[in-house]
């Protein structure tokens, strides 16, 4: 049983298309990011508390993104943020 899990990337367009695309919304967190999930041998994740998706800012340029990852973005680690919430379904879903 293998998971690979790494945001949006070109991973998705270059080598295979995730088997599954989840939301830590899905899990309990009001933010947005996708994540991707390669399976081999396991059931896709199931949605275990889906909450709103959280609040967006909109920059002059028109960008818009989640406000948790606009105020983290020059500290470089938004991009890593893995979130409780998947991983416990995981643990739970696949333990």
């Amino acid at each position: 049983m293998i998971c690979l899990e790494n945001p949006v990337s070109i991973i998705s367009t270059k080598i295979k298309k995730p088997t599954q695309i989840i939301q830590p919304y899905e899990y309990g967190h009001s933010v947005s990011k996708k994540t991707c999930l390669w399976l081999k041998n396991l059931p896709k994740l199931k949605p275990t508390n889906i909450v709103d998706k959280g609040e967006f800012v909109t920059f002059p340029s028109g960008k818009r993104m989640h406000s948790w990852y606009a105020t983290k973005w020059g500290d470089g680690k938004a991009r890593s943020t893995f979130w409780k919430g998947i991983a416990e379904a995981m643990a739970d879903q696949w333990g």
